[in-house]
């Protein structure tokens, strides 16, 4: 479930809370918080997108506000609300910001 705060994949988390608990599976330290996420990683275009990679997503006053992780085929998984709960979405569904690689294989 979405859990304000939360960083557990069992026990609920909120987006960037979601985004850390599944780096963290793959031994990468994240910040709880989308902005700081946004910072971490390399600045990609999304033409270099690739599963995995971070979309950022901002509010009307261009403050970062929303991660997701992409999961190929123009879809993101992320934390979206407390009615929806962690689910997939077209990458898209918002007006993406940014684009960041955190994992390079």
């Amino acid at each position: 479930p979405y859990v304000w705060g939360g960083t557990s994949l069992t026990k609920g988390a909120d987006c960037s809370g979601f985004v850390l608990a599944v780096y963290k599976n793959f031994g990468v330290t994240l910040p709880h918080y989308s902005g700081s996420q946004a910072t971490s990683g390399t600045s990609i275009s999304f033409s270099e997108i690739q599963p995995g990679d971070l979309i950022f997503y901002a509010n009307s006053s261009g403050t970062i506000n929303h991660v997701a992780i992409y999961i190929g085929n123009n879809q993101v998984i992320h934390a979206s609300s407390p009615s929806t709960g962690i689910k997939i979405s077209k990458y898209n569904y918002r007006t993406p910001v940014k684009d960041v690689r955190i994992l390079i294989v």
